[in-house]
């Protein structure tokens, strides 16, 4: 007989990892399920594929009885508790593709039992809990808010985040009903240190998508002031730090080379759709998506105008590019800036080459980018580094040896590069 497990964790990604283990850790018992046979045998075998968890938390969960399959039958055929966390991608039209939700949802129903809780926390627009899960788990014959309990939960994942993480960030929940609501609240309330209740599951959607487009506007702005502040004269991170000495009514908000990770250049895409469907623009989402989308040009054309002020031209040049990832100091290169860089200087011309302490292959539209070894030697024979990424080996004393830089990050503020 198939012992009972207490959760189930549908995906185990960046964002179903980090739940497995504090699960783990409060003595819940775990079943992790995912599609990808190479993901459940390096996890079987004790191997993270992901910056946030070691290898040794891996051991460290499955010595504490945690098992992963991709048999949906054997994962979820006795479970008290489901979280799906799959990815929600945009399609080839700049829309949700709820593909992977879809196909969690139908596999949970075709083992939905009396009782059950069933967690969505992939990110996606308001009412898909309602709209588009809820139907497929009903299928089962089964009522939501009768017969299971159902609710969405935000992830707040921010991967290689030393002080906070999935047990100190507050969890909002929101149900389907008040009783789905405390159903949930119980559970995290197991492994969380606070639980947030949302009033239901359109709320508690919509928190996702209002924290991550309050930041993606917010860099749309700095990042545009960044243009006309270099055509003005103006060191505008020397700004933003005046400006952040106000200890109210300011955040401070720095510009870059356009953005990247699993939220920022898609979860606002999630509510722009929602809006639109209604029939209304979302002028402020639609604009900040044109103004963060256009800094990777914009940072090529920068770069091939210090290289013609040094005297040389940017067609035949070698630039280094410094650090390909979305974030510092970790290896996800999920929706990186650093690609629509590389894809503009090559279309200039440039030989590329790339150094990044987390990354030992990449490539751009399938061509693969040379990597350097000997950090030093790149650095003073490059034509130009161009610092995207200010991982911490990228210090100061280490960018001073290259010949030129262009620094997209704010690391080197001594008059000695050109920063954005």
């Amino acid at each position: 007989m198939r012992s009972v497990r207490d959760l189930a964790v549908v995906g185990l990604g960046y964002v179903g990892l980090p739940l497995v283990r504090e699960a783990c850790r409060a003595g819940l018992r775990v079943v992790g399920l995912d599609v990808s046979p190479r993901v459940v045998a390096g996890l079987a075998a004790g191997r993270s594929h992901i910056d946030d968890l070691s290898d040794t938390d891996v051991t460290a969960m499955l010595a504490a009885g945690l098992t992963v399959t991709t048999d949906a039958e054997e994962a979820l055929s006795s479970v008290g508790t489901v979280v799906i966390c799959v990815p929600t991608p945009l399609d080839d039209d700049g829309g949700p593709d709820l593909t992977a939700v879809r196909s969690a949802a139908a596999s949970v129903a075709d083992h939905l039992r009396p009782g059950m809780l069933v967690v969505l926390e992939s990110t996606t627009y308001p009412g898909t809990t309602d709209e588009v899960v809820r139907p497929i788990l009903e299928k089962s014959g089964l009522t939501a808010g009768v017969q299971f309990a159902l609710a969405f939960s935000p992830e707040r994942i921010d991967p290689g985040n030393p002080t906070y993480g999935l047990r100190n960030t507050p969890k909002v929940v929101g149900g389907h009903t008040a009783h789905c609501t405390e159903r949930a609240v119980d559970f995290y309330g197991r492994i969380c240190d606070q639980v947030v209740r949302a009033k239901g599951t359109r709320e508690a959607e919509m928190a996702k998508l209002l924290e991550n487009t309050y930041r993606h506007v917010n860099i749309a702005l700095v990042n545009e002031m960044a243009i006309f502040c270099h055509e003005l004269g103006i060191d505008l991170r020397d700004a933003i730090e005046a400006a952040a000495t106000k200890p109210f009514g300011f955040q401070a908000f720095y510009p870059g080379p356009g953005v990247g990770g699993h939220c920022i250049p898609i979860d606002p895409n999630y509510l722009s759709y929602k809006v639109k469907r209604l029939g209304y623009p979302f002028r402020f989402v639609e604009l900040a998506q044109e103004i963060n989308q256009r800094m990777p040009s914009y940072v090529a054309q920068r770069v091939q105008d210090l290289v013609n002020d040094a005297g040389k031209s940017v067609r035949g040049s070698t630039v280094l590019i410094l650090g390909v990832t979305y974030k510092p100091n970790i290896a996800d290169q999920r929706e990186s800036p650093s690609r629509p860089v590389a894809r503009r200087l090559r279309r200039m011309g440039t030989n590329l080459v790339f150094h990044d302490p987390y990354v030992t292959e990449w490539e751009v539209d399938g061509e693969p980018v040379p990597r350097v070894d000997d950090l030093d030697d790149a650095l003073a024979t490059a034509d130009l580094a161009l610092l995207l990424q200010d991982h911490a080996g990228y210090d100061a004393r280490t960018l001073s040896r290259a010949r030129l830089l262009f620094d997209t990050r704010g690391r080197v503020r001594d008059g000695t590069a050109e920063v954005l």
